[in-house]
This record gives structure tokens, sequence and C-alpha cells, in this order.
């Protein structure tokens, strides 16, 4: 199941984006939280338009309040890089020409209570902007009709520099997978839902690193099952993944394995997801 992070990161990828964190403090400076926020670059309509994330917190009351008066520093982030878009043939469009729309989509993973809201709408009404609410029902509305194609099997020690920036690009390419840290959540039974993912992804993607090699615990778990389905499915699940591993190394770990055909993460994460999306979609 989707969680709204997964969902923002999904929907920032439609669209260039300048991404960073706008950090909400109090009086005295000291900082409460961290926002992670996208400025959205749409080519085709020559636009701007933002998005904000607000993670769970009880730091500040209302955080999308505070937020709409970071919306005119959000937007001359457009001064600070470069960038110019136009298909082949048309003139192109620097981003420091195109015109902010006022639109402003708010992911808030707690809900924010009516009275906030009458009071945001209206506020952003006088400024020209709309302001929308994206919550928990919005991840379950559209859960409803999505669920993920991949499983991203990776050891603990290969999140930040590997699954993490791969499952991040697969959403981007509206490819989406079964992530532990988009999937699980507080009180999630960790067995039942990684072998819930296992049975229903298309594919499975084992992101083979030494790491990997050496876990004997969840990351062999999970290795044994993804095998024991293609067995009974009799068809090809894994999408093998090479990090800093020899072919020797792969068929010490599994004779079978070894033989299978396998990107190696030396391309480039851009380069690698698009490749797994083709062969996921492809089946």
């Amino acid at each position: 199941m989707a969680t709204l992070w997964e969902y923002y990161q999904k929907d920032r990828g439609r669209t260039l984006c300048i991404n960073r964190d706008v950090v909400l403090s109090d009086q005295s400076g000291k900082s409460l939280l961290s926002v992670p926020t996208a400025l959205h670059v749409d080519f085709e309509s020559n636009s701007l338009y933002i998005s904000f994330y607000i993670p769970h917190q009880s730091a500040i009351k209302c955080p999308s309040r505070v937020l709409l008066n970071s919306v005119s520093d959000v937007l001359e982030w457009k001064n600070e890089i470069f960038v110019r878009g136009g298909g082949q043939g048309e003139e192109g469009t620097s981003i420091t020409e195109m015109v902010f729309t006022g639109r402003i989509f708010i992911y808030s993973e707690d809900d924010v209570n009516e009275e906030d809201k009458t009071y945001i709408k209206q506020r952003s009404k006088e400024l020209s902007q709309s302001v929308k609410f994206r919550e928990q029902s919005y991840a379950e509305g559209r859960n409803k009709f999505e669920k993920p194609l991949g499983f991203i099997s990776h050891d603990s020690r290969d999140k930040i520099e590997i699954a993490g920036p791969l499952a991040t690009e697969l959403q981007k390419l509206m490819c989406p997978v079964w992530y532990d840290e988009y999937s699980l959540k507080v009180g999630h039974s960790l067995r039942e839902q990684i072998e819930k993912g296992l049975k229903e992804c298309k594919k499975c993607i084992l992101i083979l690193t030494p790491n990997y090699l050496s876990n004997k615990g969840w990351g062999k778990k999970e290795f044994d099952s993804v095998f024991t389905r293609e067995l009974i499915e009799k068809q090809n699940v894994v999408l093998p993944i090479w990090h800093n591993v020899s072919a020797k190394e792969i068929y010490e770990y599994s004779p079978s394995l070894a033989d299978r055909v396998a990107l190696n993460w030396s391309a480039g994460v851009e380069e690698v997801a698009r490749k797994l999306k083709h062969a996921i979609e492809a089946n």
C-alpha cells in the first residue's frame, strides 16, 4: 500500500522540479520543522506551481498556515538556476519567464481541521492562489486503483546510496514499487507485509551488493521466497542489479542467479530505473 510520501514523490516526478526544504522556525530562530518542497517547472504550459510535504509532527499547530508565508521565497528559487525548455524547432522559454499559476499542493500526513482549511483557502484566494490539500484520504483513494509493480529487495546498509534513490526514480517514471520506507507503517507486521509484497508484485528487484550477499537474515529469506515463487509460477520474476560484486561471488551465492542478465549500478540510477521500468512493463 503506497503512502502519502510515495505519492508526493511520484507526483513530483511529472515535471522538472527544484527540490529543497523549507524550514519553519519559532520567534527565536530555532528550527521546528523541515518541510520538503518542490517548485514545479512545467515547460508545456510555461508555468510554475508548488508542492509541500508535511510529515507527522507536533511542534507546530498548523504548518499549512505558516507555509503560505514561504510561497514568495520558494518562487525566488527560479532566479538561482538557468533552465530553458522547448521542443525541436521551438524557441525555448527560460524558467525566469514562466508564470506562477497560484496552484499550491499541500501533502499533509496529519489531517488539517476544517477551520484551518477554511482560513487557508480564504487567505490564498486573497493572494490569487489556490491551495489543494492531499491527506491520508488522497493516498487511500489512489491505493484502490494502484498497486506496486516491483518489489525492491535490498540490504538496509544500501538504503541511502542505492535502494532509496532507485525507488524515488522509479516513482518519477510512474512505476510504483514496494519499498519498505514507502510501504510499511507503524504497527504493520514486517513479515506479513514483506510476504504480501513479494506475492503481489510482478517483479522482484534484487540489489546485489557485498552487503546483500553477506546478509543471512531478511535478505536471504526474501531471496528464497522469490525463487520459490519462480518455481511455482514457472516464470522469471527476478530483475537483478549488480553493484561492486563479481560473477564468481554471485555464483557462490546462487549458481542459478549468476546466469541471469543483470543491470549494473555503474550505469547510473536514471538509466537503471528506465531499463527496469521497461522490463517490468514488458511482461
